[in-house]
């Protein structure tokens, strides 16, 4: 089983090293964080080494901090990172969970 899953993960990063540089940022971010992370946050920039992603609180933010060097390893196959600062959703900002609109998009 583990080697299905080295082939799939080597097709999706082949995927992911072909995508425009303004998509890449985000894919390279859900493909690093997992799904359930990435639909429960959003990139808001990436900053010359720097991706800043927005999470929903406090707790998301703490956790994501602890499993971020995890994060740079993963997203450094497609996007040079050195760090990832996560910042806090605003109260009025529409959720970070994506439409399916916008998946489609």
């Amino acid at each position: 089983m583990e080697r299905a899953s080295d082939t799939l993960q080597h097709i999706l990063a082949r995927a992911l090293k072909n995508l425009p540089s303004g998509q890449l940022p985000e894919a390279a971010w859900e493909f690093a964080a997992g799904r359930a992370v990435a639909e429960k946050t959003r990139v808001l920039a990436c900053e010359t080494t720097t991706l800043v992603v927005e999470v929903p609180d406090a707790n998301w933010r703490a956790q994501l901090y602890a499993m971020a060097p995890q994060f740079v390893a993963r997203l450094n196959q497609f996007i040079r990172i050195e760090h990832i600062k996560f910042e806090l959703a605003r109260p009025n900002a529409a959720p970070a969970v994506r439409s399916q609109e916008e998946g489609n998009a």
